[in-house]
């Protein structure tokens, strides 16, 4: 890896955050700082010129130190002046790209396409308390027969393939009975998708040279084609394994950001996910005897994944439209809820890839692709740990009314006890902001 070196700058400002702050030296990191991520284009660095006079100085430091900061404090790539950020683009023509600080006063109308909660029409106890509210519902990954290749496939008795757990499908269910409940509340409600089929036209057999590309920068120079027969660590060394990565985690996400941002243009985003436990061998599964939950919000970049351009390009944008105002409170509410219908314990990280943020210990902060892309407010939501025991016998039955019997007791719906949890809180947390 390039070595990633950083000329530390004296500042007009004595906050002990903005010591820590420099700027990257042009030559030593230039290549570095112009690389992207997979399937990314360059960033039109110039957009970032709309974000002039959206914060100020102090307004930036809060948001960063208190969400965008990872748990290293390294400078980041860019400059901070009293009246300016300075941002490195890692281009050779046009090396840094300014953002004006506010001094004072109100901030001008940000040029988005998503409403805070204060913009909405307002709303009383006789109008439906969603009312003039946009949500789009993110089913996570793609289920159906995509769900062995995403390695979100579950089933202990191959013998009986009516009890897979496949969980792109158990998504797109939730999905479809929380947008009925929204909308009885009066919110317009779309779909990111309605199927166990991929948004993106492409398919794994598209990004054979990307996947070569980065299995040479890792340093293989002749990667094996296929995974069939290997174990699990090898199997990411191969060309197929990297390739169907592109297709689903990749360039799947990124068709559903176009959707979202430049069709749907939501008031905010809900992505639905289960969560698991490590299960060992995909053939002979084991149980885990944990069950958790806990909600993400976009935050907590590392150091090195701001050395990427359009990592940097999308953090700032998020960071100045001031996107964490809105999903912080709304993850808080939307998280107690959902604890109390699920009784669910929150999951603890253990790892520097996210922290806690808020008050709740349901909500961290974490930079996970589909939360950065989405240009609105994302709350991304984990419950369940589907190889848990009890959880999957209930998933086993599906959507339904009531209790049932699984795994030996009368026990509710995985799917309606979610739904209900995240429809109760999205209704509590615009209760809170709208009602006069």
């Amino acid at each position: 890896m390039p070595s990633r070196r950083f000329i530390t700058l004296a500042f007009l400002f004595s906050s002990p955050l903005l010591a820590q702050l420099s700027a990257p030296t042009a030559e030593s990191n230039a290549v570095q700082l112009g690389r992207t991520s997979p399937l990314t284009g360059v960033p039109e660095w110039s957009k970032l010129r709309a974000l002039d006079q959206l914060l100020t100085a102090d307004e930036f430091l809060k948001a960063w130190e208190t969400l965008y900061l990872g748990s290293k404090a390294l400078p980041p790539p860019w400059t901070l002046r009293p009246t300016e950020l300075e941002v490195a683009t890692g281009l050779p023509v046009a090396p840094t790209q300014k953002i004006a600080f506010r001094a004072n006063g109100e901030a001008p109308k940000a040029d988005r396409y998503w409403r805070r909660p204060e913009e909405l029409p307002p709303t009383s106890e006789e109008r439906p308390v969603l009312a003039d509210l946009h949500i789009a519902l993110d089913a996570g990954h793609i289920g159906g027969d995509y769900a062995a290749m995403e390695e979100r496939l579950l089933i202990f008795d191959p013998s009986r393939p009516q009890e897979a757990v496949r969980e792109g499908d158990f998504t797109l269910l939730t999905a479809k009975v929380l947008k009925a409940k929204l909308e009885a509340a009066g919110a317009k409600v779309s779909l990111v998708r309605e199927h166990t089929q991929p948004l993106t036209p492409k398919r794994p057999v598209d990004f054979r040279t990307d996947a070569i590309r980065i299995l040479n920068d890792l340093g293989i120079a002749e990667p094996v084609d296929g995974y069939a027969g290997l174990p699990g660590d090898q199997r990411a060394y191969t060309i197929q394994w990297q390739s169907e990565k592109l297709f689903y985690r990749v360039a799947e996400i990124r068709a559903r950001a176009d959707l979202v941002n430049q069709k749907l243009k939501p008031d905010f985003v809900v992505c639905l996910h289960l969560n698991a436990e490590g299960w060992g061998d995909a053939a002979q599964p084991q149980y885990s005897a944990l069950n958790h939950f806990h909600i993400l919000i976009n935050g907590c970049y590392a150091p090195e994944e701001l050395q990427t351009a359009d990592v940097r390009f999308e953090a700032l944008r998020r960071i100045f439209h001031r996107i964490s105002e809105v999903e912080l409170p709304l993850a808080e509410t939307v998280a107690k809820a959902v604890a109390d219908r699920t009784q669910l314990p929150p999951y603890i990280y253990t790892t520097p890839n996210a922290r806690q943020a808020g008050t709740s210990s349901y909500v961290y902060v974490r930079n996970l692709l589909a939360s950065r892309l989405y240009d609105c407010p994302v709350i991304y939501l984990e419950p369940y740990v589907m190889n848990h025991r009890d959880t999957y016998q209930r998933l086993l039955r599906g959507h339904y009314i009531g209790r049932t019997l699984a795994n030996g007791r009368l026990q509710s719906s995985v799917i309606e006890d979610y739904a209900s949890g995240v429809a109760q809180g999205i209704i509590r947390y615009f209760q809170q902001q709208r009602i006069e």
